[in-house]
């Protein structure tokens, strides 16, 4: 190992976020440490990257002990299913590893003196009654309803990781992750861009659950990507919570016309019921972002589904 080169671990690092990141990080020549339990990330992620000698795979649950490396400098927790089928699916490891996962990368980082970056995410703001959300909202959360296995859990590894920073000497922060698409997310991820893009390339029906007035904003992966970088990478963000997503705010009818335009789709658009505690708005304030991070998003949501419409017909 090159004792020079920064030592950054990433876990879920096989996944669709980790993996972009493990690329990202390999491109400012840091030793990488990608760590991944396989539950809903997959090797086929991060092939390429395996031929770089500064890339190692440990496929390993970090709700386990974790192995002893050499150094280490920055943690990237992503470790958790992300998707609403994913987490409902996984229910269990969702909520271990978001408690219990993210306590023992805290002590990893107490002992290596490491900085450490969790991920949480926009739905601990649940359905909210502020609009947009800015970090100092609570939030609007059912705490033992369908989507708690995430929400909670996440709500639970910002607790932690603000303890840790507080009272354990861990320079810790919490980005705050809006929904993110782009290449690397599973086609049956259950998200609803992916749902709709290779719905419109089979020509299935679209599926649109309530009456389709519900609002999303999306952010590009390669965007986040340098978002969640500028959080770990920047000065003054230690014990800051940050939100990163891309404002740009579309209902889901909107979405699904476009995506039907740009695929050049005859897909039918049909509707089902909408889920218990489905949020009917979903929209970051960035302006901490912007003013910390000197960070916003670059890539237009037309551009961005233009890259994942081609992703996906790659495959």
């Amino acid at each position: 190992m090159d004792a020079a080169k920064p030592v950054s671990v990433v876990t879920g690092g096989a996944g669709f976020i980790g993996s972009n990141l493990c690329e990202a990080l390999l491109g400012k020549y840091h030793r990488v440490f990608c760590v991944d339990n396989l539950l809903t990330g997959s090797e086929k992620n991060i092939e390429q990257l395996k031929t770089n000698p500064d890339f190692t795979f440990i496929r390993w649950d970090v709700i386990n002990e974790f192995p002893v490396l050499p150094k280490i400098d920055y943690i990237f927790h992503l470790a958790s299913p992300a998707s609403v089928s994913d987490y409902q699916k996984y229910d269990e490891e969702t909520a271990l590893v978001n408690s219990v996962g993210t306590r023992n990368m805290l002590k990893v980082a107490k002992a290596y003196k490491a900085k450490f970056l969790f991920t949480s995410t926009s739905e601990i703001y649940g359905d909210p009654k502020e609009h947009p959300q800015k970090e100092t909202y609570w939030g609007n959360v059912n705490p033992n309803g369908i989507r708690a296995c995430y929400d909670e859990s996440k709500r639970f590894g910002e607790m932690i990781t603000m303890l840790y920073e507080r009272n354990r000497g861990v320079d810790g922060r919490i980005a705050r992750i809006f929904n993110t698409y782009g290449p690397n997310m599973r086609k049956d991820d259950g998200r609803v861009i992916s749902n709709f893009i290779n719905e419109a390339l089979e020509g299935k029906p679209l599926t649109i659950y309530g009456d389709g007035k519900q609002t999303r904003s999306f952010c590009y992966v390669s965007d986040q990507v340098a978002g969640l970088m500028a959080l770990m990478f920047g000065d003054n963000t230690k014990g800051e919570v940050v939100n990163i997503g891309n404002p740009e705010e579309y209902t889901m009818l909107n979405l699904a016309n476009k995506i039907k335009t740009m695929t050049g789709s005859k897909s039918e658009i049909v509707y089902a019921p909408l889920p218990k505690d489905d949020p009917t708005q979903r929209k970051p304030d960035i302006t901490k972002a912007q003013t910390l991070l000197g960070w916003k998003p670059l890539v237009s949501v037309d551009e961005g589904l233009k890259k994942t419409i081609e992703y996906y017909k790659s495959l």
